[in-house]
């Protein structure tokens, strides 16, 4: 989708939303690196989603400037308070959203390099690929499991994202529209995988981190976020693709039934079946299980193609209120104008 014909030609205004959970510690340097303007936009605002703090991280973000806070009343993970960054950028008008941690770990001023490709129409969504070779507070089993992570999510999604876990994105208006996060964990993947199914035009670009400021809280047990992870691309995938899901499962059942019932047909032809009756009920099992695998990918492909439909309504009522918004007078088309 060229994205460059769909952004309002009046005025283009960024929005660098920052998802926080107790961050009043580094919220305040976080949004003074944060850039003033941008080129090819006539407006930059800062969006700050408190998700459940019990600090003073609003308190912090509105002393520093910010008009834009969306609060949660308790805390309900990164990807809720992702979401939430994302429906209250649409509503403040946004052609192009930029996500950003709080921890700082981005470099700000390279922020550019990721609405470029968006300005430019070559890209709906554009994610930044940190140097994970060289980021010396990674340990060499986390820089290999980022490699194969994302390795896997290319696999899966059919991108060529070199760095699926960044949180350093930019979505211009119509991606961001599009999006459907389903997980509670994390959006990161997710969303690559979902564009990657939607054919949402998505690349990355070479940016730059700043030193830790803090243990990840996303990834505090490798084993269990890799766990984690896998769950979300599994999901995604059955969401998107589940006939072929599905039907690999079903294969993977029925043939080796397949093959035992040819075995117990073979010996039976040839008189030696006695004693192999229960060759031929795990057969039977096996085969029947396959078959109920493909039946309930039918109904899952059915299901799916449903929702894919409800998106697209969703979409259309979205981009119908887009039009509202940027024509008053369709509001109340017989209201005369004040003199």
């Amino acid at each position: 989708m060229a994205v460059k014909a769909l952004l309002r030609p009046d005025i283009l205004k960024l929005i660098i939303q920052i998802p926080c959970f107790n961050e009043a510690e580094h919220l305040a340097a976080t949004l003074a690196e944060l850039p003033k303007e941008v080129p090819g936009f006539d407006s930059v605002e800062v969006l700050v989603i408190d998700d459940g703090s019990s600090d003073d991280t609003a308190s912090v973000a509105r002393s520093c400037g910010v008009r834009h806070i969306v609060r949660h009343t308790r805390n309900q993970g990164l990807a809720r308070a992702f979401e939430s960054g994302l429906a209250a950028a649409l509503k403040l008008d946004a052609d192009v959203v930029v996500n950003t941690d709080a921890d700082n770990q981005y470099c700000a001023a390279d922020i550019p390099k990721l609405t470029q490709p968006i300005l430019d129409g070559e890209a709906d969504i554009v994610i930044g690929e940190r140097p994970i070779a060289s980021i010396e507070h990674f340990s060499p089993l986390k820089k290999l499991l980022q490699k194969l992570g994302s390795a896997v999510v290319r696999g899966v999604s059919g991108t060529d994202v070199a760095d699926a876990p960044s949180g350093f994105r930019a979505f211009s208006r119509p991606a961001a529209q599009r999006m459907h996060v389903f997980n509670d964990y994390t959006y990161t993947l997710e969303t690559i995988i979902q564009a990657g199914q939607k054919g949402i035009a998505i690349r990355s670009v070479p940016i730059r981190v700043n030193g830790p400021t803090r243990e990840s809280r996303l990834v505090k047990s490798i084993p269990a976020y890799v766990r984690r992870s896998i769950g979300t691309m599994v999901r995604i995938f059955i969401t998107y693709r589940p006939l072929r899901f599905f039907t690999w499962l079903a294969v993977l059942s029925a043939t080796p039934g397949v093959a035992l019932g040819v075995r117990f047909l073979y010996r039976f032809a040839r008189g030696e079946g006695e004693g192999m009756i229960q060759s031929l009920i795990l057969a039977a099992l096996l085969i029947g299980t396959g078959f109920l695998l493909l039946v309930v990918g039918l109904l899952a492909d059915l299901i799916s193609a449903n929702r894919k439909l409800l998106e697209r309504a969703n979409l259309e009522i979205k981009e119908l209120a887009d039009e509202v918004r940027q024509k008053p007078a369709l509001r109340n088309p017989n209201r005369t104008p004040a003199p």
